[in-house]
């Protein structure tokens, strides 16, 4: 009989059941899994999506990315301390899968910012982006057992191969793509899969999403800040207070979208909800056209439709 790792209560209440005790953390078969990408959720995760596409835009402005990186975390991470007095702590068993997190999500920080050096992000970023929803899937539905079935299969490719075209800008950079931004690309995806895989078993451990996300929001911030420090000495710091409010609304942002983002793969899929995250890239095209006035051209339709196509056939899974 296949196995995983299932929620008992929490997952009743994010329906409406109640249990009147402790949840309660077991492994039982596939068919009683309460994993479902209802109409809330989905919603709920292209929201994220949105909000994750505000902050990646708050990232381009003022600061080098470096140390706007460092800014937005220090936000989330000074608003996830100040919230935890309520939210409360993780359950025990989950800190492991905190501090594994952290550590991934560090990589992942430094493995964006060496492929933005080694490449032009309309280079790096469809195979950074594109890459970890498959690699996400792959490992979800072999290791977690969450099979997505050929409707969702089907959605989850076409939805990615809509963000890799629409990534790409129309351009032929990728093909005089060099070794080392690949490298760093490809780097990136997989500690983008790893913390997808990794926050979305250790959420489902905590009995207690809210309280997972603030838990890590805090430790990433608290290690890029080290980061930082050892780096660049304290002038880093200096150099960032022109730009607190930057910082303030861009961690704001960034912490809602993965917030929401670990709550819904507590409920749904985690190969799903990791593919949903990536439609940012349409609403940051959204943001160019409407807010920008950069140009409509036929390969962003084209991307857009194929993501939207993408996006209703994953519903329908």
């Amino acid at each position: 009989m296949t196995q995983g790792i299932v929620i008992a209560s929490e997952a009743k209440q994010s329906r409406g059941e109640t249990t009147g005790g402790a949840v309660v953390y077991f492994l039982a078969p596939r068919a009683e899994r309460p994993f479902i990408m209802d109409s809330f959720v989905f919603a709920a995760v292209l929201a994220a999506a949105a909000a994750h596409a505000g902050w990646n835009a708050v990232i381009k402005g003022g600061l080098e990315p470096f140390a706007m990186m460092v800014l937005i975390t220090l936000g989330a991470g000074i608003a996830s301390l100040a919230l935890m007095p309520v939210v409360g702590l993780p359950a025990a068993a989950s800190w492991p899968w905190v501090a594994a997190s952290v550590v991934v999500h560090f990589f992942y920080s430094i493995g964006l910012i060496g492929a933005y050096r080694a490449g032009d992000m309309g280079q790096v970023y469809p195979l950074a982006r594109g890459a970890a929803p498959v690699m996400t899937a792959m490992i979800s539905t072999t290791w977690l057992a969450e099979p997505l079935g050929p409707v969702g299969w089907c959605g989850l490719l076409l939805l990615v191969a809509g963000v890799v075209i629409l990534s790409l800008r129309g351009g032929g950079d990728l093909v005089r793509l060099d070794r080392r931004a690949i490298g760093y690309a490809l780097f990136t995806a997989v500690t983008i899969c790893a913390y997808s895989i990794v926050d979305g078993v250790g959420a489902r451990t905590a009995g207690n999403a809210s309280a997972y996300a603030v838990t890590l929001f805090a430790g990433i911030g608290i290690v890029m800040a080290a980061y930082a420090m050892v780096l660049r000495g304290p002038q880093v710091f200096v150099a960032m207070a022109p730009f607190w409010r930057r910082g303030v609304g861009g961690g704001a942002m960034q912490m809602v979208s993965y917030w929401i983002a670990i709550w819904a793969m507590t409920v749904a899929p985690i190969a799903l909800v990791a593919a949903l995250r990536e439609t940012s890239v349409l609403f940051g095209a959204l943001i160019a056209v409407v807010i920008l006035k950069e140009p409509l051209r036929a390969a962003r339709v084209v991307a857009a439709l194929m993501i939207v196509a993408g996006l209703a056939a994953m519903r329908l899974a």
